[in-house]
């Protein structure tokens, strides 16, 4: 008997299913977001964001659809940006990062993601959100051999 019949014969009667939740599908983008500078969720505080606050109420701004069909993802995510970010080149980058990454993840097909930037971010926030991280950021620890 060949390899591959018998593989098919091992696995004849067995059906495999996976599905992966809107949430996970939200918390991949919402990782991907984290790394992005000059950006918030809508209906989030950024402060929430960096306190590390339930991230269950951080994920407003992402919308997930999934079709069963094409096994294919489309992901909205609204969006407030910071004043002085060019909005394209912030788009491509966001739009790239999340694509790339749930395609990564979960071996789905991401048909579109849609970014929605609703509205600016004032240069007074901004300008407490970079001191927050300055002020907060934890010293980098150094590699060691020594064990």
């Amino acid at each position: 008997m060949t390899e591959k019949s018998k593989e098919n014969y091992e696995f004849a009667d067995t059906v495999f299913v996976r599905d992966v939740e809107n949430r996970v599908f939200q918390a991949i983008a919402f990782k991907c977001l984290m790394g992005v500078e000059g950006i918030e969720l809508v209906g989030s505080n950024l402060l929430d964001s960096l306190l590390g606050r339930d991230p269950q109420e951080r994920v407003k701004g992402i919308h997930v659809e999934q079709d069963q069909k094409n096994h294919s993802v489309h992901i909205k995510i609204e969006l407030n940006v910071a004043y002085g970010v060019c909005i394209p080149e912030k788009s491509e980058e966001i739009q790239s990062k999340v694509a790339k990454e749930i395609c990564r993840l979960t071996g789905l097909h991401v048909s579109f993601v849609h970014i929605v930037f609703k509205n600016l971010i004032s240069a007074e926030v901004l300008d407490e959100t970079v001191s927050f991280k300055e002020e907060n950021a934890e010293p980098a620890q150094e590699y060691a051999d020594d064990f």
